[in-house]
Order: C-alpha cells, then sequence, then structure tokens
C-alpha cells in the first residue's frame, strides 16, 4: 500500500488552516468544550483524548451489533433493545462527541499541537462516520416501521460524501471549512437515544405530522442537510477561492482527482449488492456497512494526508483492488458461493470476524466466546 513519504511527513510539519462557522458549535459547544477541557490534567495526551473518543463510538457499534446484530430490534414483535443500552449508548456517543472536541483545546493548552495530530484526528473521524450511522439505525430499524438496508446504504454514503466534502476543499482552497451538519447531527442523535430509552422504539411507529414518520424525518434530515447546507457551503467556498484567485489546482481534473476513488468505492460496492446471488445486503447488511465505512477511511486518510501536506492526491487507492477482483470473478459466484466474496474482500475480514463473533453466529460458540475471539481477531488485525 501507498504510505506517508518522507516530502509528506516534512510538509505536515506546515501548520494549516480550519474554520468553524457553525452558530451551534460557536455559541454552545466551544464554551461548554473550554470548561470541559479543564477537568482534564495537563498530562494527559491530546491524541489519548482522541482515541478514547474514538473507541466510544467502537463500543457503541459492538453493543448495539450484541443486541441488534440485523436491525430488527426496533420492528414490532421483535426483542427490543433494552431500555438502559439506549441510555448507555446514548451518553457515550455525547461523550465521544465532547472528546472529538476537547481534543484539539488540551493539545492547544498543553502546547503540543502539531498537524499529526490533527491527521490523526481527521482519520479517525472518517472511520466514525460508519459506526455512528450504523448505530443509530437501530432507532428505526428495518422492519415494516423502519427504512430498508439499502435506503440506509444510501444514507451511508450522503454522510461519507458529506465528510470528504470538507476535506476536497482543503485540498483546492487550502482552507479546510468545517461542516455545520455534524454538531447539529451528533447533539441530535445522543438525544434521540435518551429519548428511545423513555418513549421507547413504539413512539417511533407513529406519525407525527400529516402522516409523516419518524423514520421519513430522519432520512429527509440527512439528506436535506447534505443538499442544502453541505454542500451549497462547499462549492461557495470552492467558489470564493476561484474568484480570489486562490485555488491550489487550476485543471478540472486536478481539482477533481480526490473524488475518484470515493465514486469508484460506491459504483463498485453498489455493483457488488445488485450482482449479489445471495442478496449480501439484505444477509448481511452490517458486515457490508463495516467494509464500505473502512474502505471508505482508507481513502479519506490518503487524501486527508495530501492535503495536509500540500502534495498530490492519487487517483486510485489500493483498497479498490479487491472489490474489483470479486466483481471480475462474479462468474464462479455460483460454484464457490458468497463466502468467496466475502474472502476476496480484504477489508471485510475484520467486520466478518466482528459480526460472527457477536452474534454468535459460528455453531455451538455462546457469545462470550465470540466475544473474546473478537477481540484477539481485532487485536491481530490493528
Amino acid at each position: 500500500s501507498r504510505g506517508v513519504t518522507a516530502e509528506q511527513i516534512t510538509l505536515l510539519l506546515i501548520q494549516y488552516s480550519a474554520v468553524d462557522s457553525n452558530p451551534l458549535s460557536l455559541y454552545v459547544m466551544h464554551p461548554f468544550w473550554n470548561a470541559v477541557v479543564k477537568i482534564f490534567p495537563t498530562w494527559l495526551a491530546p491524541n489519548l483524548i482522541t482515541f478514547s473518543g474514538f473507541l466510544l463510538l467502537v463500543f457503541n457499534f459492538f453493543l448495539m451489533a450484541y443486541f441488534d446484530p440485523d436491525f430488527y430490534a426496533s420492528a414490532p414483535d421483535h426483542q427490543h433493545v433494552p431500555n438502559g443500552v439506549w441510555i448507555v449508548v446514548g451518553l457515550l456517543n455525547f461523550m465521544a462527541y465532547t472528546l472529538d472536541g476537547v481534543d484539539g483545546k488540551q493539545a492547544r493548552r498543553t502546547n503540543s499541537s502539531t498537524p499529526l495530530g490533527e491527521l490523526f484526528d481527521h482519520g479517525l473521524d472518517s472511520w466514525a462516520c460508519v459506526y455512528f450511522v450504523v448505530t443509530v439505525y437501530s432507532t428505526f430499524g428495518r422492519g415494516s416501521t423502519g427504512v430498508s438496508v439499502f435506503v440506509l446504504y444510501l444514507l451511508l454514503w450522503v454522510v461519507l460524501f458529506s465528510f470528504i466534502l470538507s476535506h476536497w476543499e482543503k485540498y483546492n482552497t487550502g482552507i479546510l471549512f468545517l461542516p455545520w451538519g455534524y454538531d447539529v447531527s451528533q447533539v441530535t442523535i445522543s438525544i434521540v437515544y435518551i429519548v428511545t430509552a423513555f418513549v421507547g422504539v413504539e413512539a417511533w411507529y407513529a406519525p407525527f405530522l400529516f402522516n409523516f414518520l419518524y423514520r421519513d424525518l430522519f432520512t429527509a434530515m440527512i439528506i436535506v442537510c447534505a443538499l442544502t447546507v453541505t454542500l451549497p457551503m462547499s462549492l461557495y467556498n470552492f467558489y470564493k477561492a476561484y474568484k480570489n484567485n486562490t485555488l491550489k489546482h487550476h485543471s478540472v481534473y486536478e481539482i477533481l482527482l480526490p473524488l475518484v476513488s470515493p465514486v469508484l468505492l460506491f459504483l463498485l460496492c453498489t455493483t457488488w449488492i445488485f450482482l449479489s446471488p445471495t442478496d449480501i445486503l439484505e444477509v448481511q447488511p452490517r458486515l457490508f456497512y463495516f467494509m464500505v465505512g473502512t474502505a471508505f477511511a482508507n481513502i479519506s486518510c490518503q487524501l486527508i494526508v495530501c492535503q495536509m501536506s500540500s502534495t498530490r492526491c492519487q487517483p486510485l487507492n489500493w483498497m479498490l483492488l479487491p472489490i474489483a477482483a470479486v466483481l471480475l470473478g462474479r462468474g464462479r459466484w455460483q460454484l464457490l458461493g458468497e463466502p468467496a466474496e466475502q474472502a476476496l474482500q480484504h477489508p471485510a475480514l475484520l467486520p466478518t470476524e466482528t459480526h460472527s463473533g457477536l452474534t454468535g453466529s459460528r455453531g455451538g460458540e455462546n457469545r462470550p466466546a465470540g466475544c473474546r475471539r473478537t477481540v484477539n481477531t481485532c487485536c491481530k488485525y490493528l
């Protein structure tokens, strides 16, 4: 795989610019984070805060995978996730969001702020997208009162492209404009989890306005936020840089280069869904989402390194190769079956172990034993 070059490491030492203009962040969250960061001792490393927040999201993902492996727990006539679990998930989600907000303040407070720390922060953020999107899906699920796994797949891609859009801006303008939707979504998601614990998932079944269901509101909020806030602001910031003649790249090809791999990943994964003989997204939705999020995070990290070091982004990411191999070998699917797809898909090796470990899907293996095996597999993978 293509790692960080010596040139990029040197250029990463150059400070970069970031702009946060979100009113919620400026007037509510930043004052809150300024108070919270004073609680931490000065010897606490900012990167440890960053990683701790990320691990809380991972824990939430695994916790919901245990109680709701197939996203049916919120459907009628199914065993629901215990109310106490929703409280835990809501509190941990807000704690993760808080830690993500104070890590940079801790770095400046201790004079340990570096672009490498920001690279670590944003790199984990790119992987965190799949964790909180898939976890919040359990509030509605895929039953008659929820949304289909394919709709959630498309919504996941809306979130992923919203994330990478800000780093595409930085790659072309030299300034990282932090997206507004992130702060609003994290606060809203945390509240939804807590409310679910008290009113139950049944509360989300009922229409709240003109037969408009909460699941429709969930879908509409993600799409509308992306189309009316994230995308327009990105294009506006790009246009300002163009008018001020401060763009770092001038040809259309170079400007759009960072988007080649994400678009190809979307096309390959979507093609996989439609060609899969066993309907892999219906059978293993959590596995497939995890695979997509992991591959996307690798692509995003490649872009983040390039935009922070002002180096040229490569058009193709190596993680596209195993997915392309899956599609090229589709003629053997009927012979080898769907496991052949998963074996070819390198990024899916970890989530495959995660899913089977948490759900005890391997014959005769109980959940505690499965969880122990999953932890061991994760450690080997990392």
